[in-house]
């Protein structure tokens, strides 16, 4: 039992909800304002109604206490710059010009300016578009969305929190400006920034708002002393204000480490810390640190990120220890529910035994609710939930859906031997070169060509039984003969078969695999307007049969030029799935990687003699502490070596990645030992390039040269330059002329265009180069 005082303080809450609408209803207003279907008043009025279902919906749930803020028309980052007033140059005249539009051109670019360069958010498969800071730098508060939006919560009569990003994760994100020097350290502007802050909750303030929340999850990593510094100061000047609403600083996604002590301490009214996975580890160092005496704890004890349910056992104990350990303490998710699908209500064709173990962010929300109400209340109010969850928990245990014998002892028998090329890379590299008979700087693209709405009509006239399988063939082998012809016809060195027939690259797999479960309306937002419906990893797996052998042998069919065999690899089937937590996830990366080694098996002794397998979720995976690196890259690398290491030595594998930081795993990327990779690289100015000499990368690398984020089409000057720019880190013998990323989301007239000038670009290049071929 609790106490009344525990009863009266105990608040039920979330840091954010899902962006899109049960059905997707964002994505289409903002798509038809691109173009033109919808005006800006209509885009409005649209997110309008969306923020408010949210609110309601939450409510409804037994929420007392809402986030605001937290919607964004494409990134919440982006929308923190504009909140700052750090337009960068090249699009302040258009966002001068018409604030809406120009917030869309930082994000996408325009037919002249280049977008803001993009990448992961921490360890999650959520894209932030970056902040670009230099010396110069100002900052003026824009406090119009946050202030609005908080209103539009108030006026439906509710208890609402505006969450901001806050002042350290935002310097610790940004970038230098282009021009600027890479030595630019964006924290350095801390003491101009903390005014906009102040002036920004002096306005949340007037408005009305008691609480604001500031996330700072970039204090969850490895922070230096100077960092910390940061903080303490941010926090004492921002806490120090009297104009001001009570500050709830809030992290997640791993323990907080040194920074405890320091927001402990500071002038702030309250802390929010993630109690899920390695941050449970928070519950030990609080209790160090004297708890939180006089100050809100909110505790993230049901997770954000996966879609298992929840013990609630388990949290209501983590729950009790804290009531000890602060003045109130109120129940939340880990992190924003912006990481999870809307309502697992919504699936009707997953299998019942795992229906039954899943909960999305309506779901969690009501577990959230639920755990508030047993930790305020008492456990007896709760009694009978507890004891359905009980009964769930036992039932997973005890399922035959998460154990297959077989796969398990194939697992078990893998020696080291299995992890390596039977040949070390110079000699495959010779062995390559011969067998493939490529030029200087090869062509190729990353492997998905554009989804046409043919196509995506084709597949659900399929799923509705209006087309059979025959049918639905002869409309991908259509595809993919046009495909084949404008890559010969664009002079293209290595074809890719475009991807047709796939819905998307971790589910398409999923879905031929045992164990993975796929679901109908899962969908979370990667970034913008893109979303993806992850696959739920819930068992052994294992592969029935061939997956991809036999549209790559057809595209190989078309061609005398080589077609790459493409697959995911082990380690995003993972990140880019909802996974089981049940066991190791090396060990569910290795029955993965067992699965897709038998395909590249099958697809090596189908003919195919470029096989790439594709891991752009390697750096996103990396964990947030730098203690638990090593344990991680060891059995993500020994995956991916695992699928490639049965093959020739004339076989050539490449590997993708993309929209990451790579500097801090060129290591990693090299113990890949793949023979080629292709990596992000135009946004981000050839960065990945130079970090790969400098770390003596002795393998062929193509970094992008044409940003396929954007709609932007690249001409035959700025993709030489990025090429010749390339060359300064990377010889010409070892380098691959690529774009960024697939073509998936792309249309086909500026595909045409893109590759078009991407090739005589390279030929141009090429040209200039001693003992080039013709």
């Amino acid at each position: 039992m609790t106490t009344k005082s525990a009863a009266a303080a105990t608040r039920a809450t979330v840091y954010g909800y899902p962006r899109q609408g049960p059905h997707r209803e964002l994505k289409k207003a903002v798509e038809g304002y691109w173009a033109g279907r919808i005006d800006a008043d209509a885009l409005r009025a649209a997110s309008v109604e969306l923020r408010r279902a949210n609110w309601r919906r939450l409510a409804d749930a037994g929420i007392h206490e809402v986030p605001t803020g937290d919607f964004s028309l494409y990134d919440h980052v982006l929308d923190t710059t504009v909140l700052v007033g750090a337009i960068p140059t090249r699009h302040r005249a258009a966002v001068d010009a018409d604030a809406l539009a120009g917030y869309f051109a930082m994000a996408r670019g325009t037919r002249d300016v280049a977008p803001l360069e993009m990448t992961k958010w921490f360890d999650t498969n959520y894209h932030y578009l970056v902040p670009e800071l230099g010396p110069d730098t100002t900052f003026s508060a824009n406090s119009a969305k946050p202030v609005t939006e908080f209103a539009e919560a108030v006026a439906l009569g509710l208890t609402a929190r505006p969450v901001l990003v806050g002042p350290i994760t935002y310097l610790l994100l940004a970038k230098p400006a282009p021009g600027v020097s890479a030595d630019f350290e964006p924290l350095t502007l801390l003491d101009r920034l903390l005014p906009v802050y102040a002036q920004v909750l002096a306005d949340l303030r007037a408005a009305g708002a008691e609480w604001v929340q500031l996330d700072e999850p970039a204090l969850v990593q490895d922070r230096s002393f100077a960092e910390l510094n940061a903080a303490s100061r941010a926090y004492r000047d921002l806490g120090g204000l009297v104009d001001r609403p009570k500050l709830l600083v809030a992290s997640y996604f791993d323990r907080l480490g040194e920074a405890l002590p320091i927001l402990a301490k500071a002038p702030i009214e309250g802390l929010a810390l993630d109690f899920t996975g390695p941050a449970a580890a928070n519950l030990d160092a609080l209790a160090a640190v004297g708890g939180l005496p006089g100050k809100r704890l909110v505790a993230g004890v049901v997770d954000g990120r996966n879609v298992w349910i929840n013990d609630l056992g388990r949290s209501l104990a983590t729950l009790g220890t804290l009531l000890g350990l602060a003045d109130r303490v109120d129940v939340a998710a880990s992190c924003s529910l912006l990481h999870v699908p809307l309502d697992a209500d919504a699936e009707r064709d997953i299998d019942p035994q795992i229906a039954r173990l899943l909960a999305f962010a309506r779901q969690k929300t009501e577990e959230i609710v639920t755990l508030a109400r047993g930790l305020g209340q008492g456990t007896d109010t709760i009694a009978a939930h507890l004891a359905a969850n009980r009964t769930d928990l036992a039932a997973r245990k005890a399922s035959a859906l998460t154990r297959d014998p077989a796969v398990r002892a194939r697992t078990a028998a893998v020696t080291a031997a299995d992890g390596r090329r039977s040949r070390p890379y110079p000699e495959r590299a010779a062995a390559q070169r011969a067998h493939l008979g490529l030029p200087l700087l090869p062509t190729t693209t990353i492997g998905s060509f554009p989804q046409t709405a043919e196509l995506r009509a084709a597949r659900a006239e399929l799923r509705a039984g209006r087309l059979d399988d025959a049918g639905y063939a002869k409309r991908i082998e259509a595809e993919i003969r046009e495909v084949i012809s404008f890559q010969e016809q664009a002079g293209i060195d290595v074809l890719v078969h475009g991807e047709a027939e796939r819905n998307d690259m971790v589910q398409y797999f999923a879905e031929q695999l045992t164990g993975y479960a796929a679901t109908r309306h899962g969908w979370v937002q990667s970034y913008g307007t893109r979303y993806v419906r992850p696959p739920i990893l819930a068992g052994d797996i294992s592969r029935p049969g061939p997956m991809t052998v036999r549209w790559t042998s057809f595209a190989q069919s078309l061609s005398d030029r080589p077609v790459k065999g493409m697959l995911t690899g082990p380690v995003t089937m993972l990140a880019w799935s909802f996974v089981r937590d049940d066991q190791p996830l090396g060990t569910t990366a290795r029955q993965v990687a067992l699965a897709l080694r038998d395909e590249v098996d099958d697809l090596e002794a189908a003919g195919t003699s470029v096989i790439q397998v594709d891991e752009p979720a390697l750096r996103e995976t990396l964990p947030l502490r730098t203690a638990d690196h090593a344990a991680y890259l060891a059995w993500a690398t020994e995956a991916f070596r695992l699928t490639t290491s049965g093959v020739r030595a004339e076989t050539q594998i490449h590997t993708h990645m993309c929209y990451a930081e790579f500097g801090d795993i060129v290591q990693a990327i090299d113990d890949l030992d793949a023979d080629v990779i292709s990596l992000e690289a135009a946004r981000s100015h050839m960065q990945v390039a130079h970090e790969l000499a400098a770390h003596g990368y002795p393998r062929e690398a193509g970094p992008g040269v044409y940003d396929i984020h954007s709609p932007r089409i690249p001409d035959t000057d700025e993709v030489a330059r990025l090429l010749r720019e390339g060359l300064t880190a990377i010889p010409a013998e070892r380098l691959w002329v690529n774009p960024d990323c697939g073509l998936k989301t792309r249309g086909w007239p500026e595909v045409r265009a893109s590759l078009t000038n991407l090739v005589t670009a390279a030929r141009e290049v090429r040209s200039t180069l001693s003992n080039s071929t013709p």
